[in-house]
């Protein structure tokens, strides 16, 4: 925790994507690489995602949060500021943690791509079998 101004810092990681999440008291302002989150993340699913745990916690209209996200696509990068919101909550209030857990907000998900095979097409699929 940054003691000067209050900010709270956090790391979140989904596939490919790195999200580092900046959280301190203010109105709900939710900006993502230095835009507001309905232009970053266009869908509505998307945003309702990343805001779960602000109203889980209900800090949704008491916190502004800035983020920095790189690297992966937009579900990704989507699950990564989930978590680093999730985790810089647990920072500014360690009460808050048995609510983020029940409903599985601090389990990183460390599903990755499995990387393409030589000789096949994909990860596990084949070529097609011909007898002759």
């Amino acid at each position: 925790m940054n003691s000067k101004s209050g900010q709270i810092y956090a790391t979140g990681r989904r596939k490919r994507a790195v999200a580092c999440v900046r959280i301190q008291a203010g109105t709900g302002k939710i900006k993502v690489n230095d835009k507001n989150i309905e232009n970053y993340f266009t869908t509505e699913a998307l945003r309702g995602y990343i805001t779960q745990p602000l109203k889980v916690t209900d800090t949704s209209h008491a916190l502004d949060v800035l983020a920095n996200v790189k690297g992966g696509g937009t579900v990704g990068q989507a699950g990564a500021l989930r978590f680093g919101i999730s985790r810089a909550l647990i920072k500014k209030d360690p009460a808050l943690r048995p609510v983020l857990k029940d409903c599985g907000m601090l389990t990183r998900d460390d599903r990755e791509k499995e990387r393409k095979k030589p000789g096949r097409p994909g990860a596990r699929r084949r070529f097609q079998f011909s007898k002759r």
